[in-house]
């Protein structure tokens, strides 16, 4: 009987670092969770690409997927939709293997009634001053835009009781370290592995 795998939603306010976390986590040799890649509305970044960080789509196109209920779920947010393309996901589950989302807050919100035996991290800046210091070093933002972020991210960090765990980003490496021996736990949650005990007993 193969075990199914484990949602892995991590999730913060815009700026806390979210998909720096991702990609330090996924380029550990023994990080061994699927990445699902998000849709989006916004223009890539310097250095993204299409496929990897993510699926750049037109509103169009974005508008078409929630038509079809080909998203597990989707926001907009500061003008830019983001979802995450659902069959994906459940394939991946299916097989056994982790599959590991990084969403927006809104987006972790209706994950969570769609799946609320997945595992919910919640990513936390060390301050909002050292979160606001980091959304302006991106160099990509506007004043007026930072300041939607700052109020944004103020409502987002009252929302923290809907997650499991939550890990403050202040060291890069620790956050990953807490992560992972957070999906550890879980593996090994009593509730999880008795069905895969309980039937090897009956097939004694």
């Amino acid at each position: 009987m193969k075990e199914r795998g484990l949602l892995i939603v991590l999730s913060g306010p815009s700026g806390v670092g979210k998909g720096t976390v991702r990609q330090a986590l996924f380029a550990q040799e023994d990080t061994k969770f699927e990445y699902s890649i998000s849709v989006t509305t916004r223009k890539p970044r310097q250095g993204e690409r299409d496929g990897v960080d993510y699926f750049f789509k037109t509103r169009e196109e974005f508008e078409e997927m929630i038509e079809n209920n080909k998203l597990l779920e989707w926001a907009e947010y500061v003008g830019n939709y983001y979802g995450t393309p659902i069959d994906y996901v459940e394939k991946t589950l299916q097989e056994g293997k982790d599959v590991f989302l990084e969403i927006e807050v809104q987006g972790a919100l209706q994950v969570r009634k769609a799946f609320p035996e997945g595992l919910f991290i919640f990513l936390a800046p060390p301050s909002l001053a050292e979160l606001k210091n980091r959304i302006v070093t991106r160099g990509t933002e506007t004043e007026a835009l930072i300041e939607n972020r700052m109020k944004a991210a103020k409502e987002e960090i009252e929302l923290m009781d809907a997650y499991d765990y939550v890990v403050e980003n202040d060291s890069i490496e620790l956050a990953c370290e807490k992560i992972k021996a957070i999906v550890l736990a879980e593996h090994l949650r009593r509730d999880r592995v008795a069905p895969r005990y309980k039937k090897m007993l009956e097939v004694e």
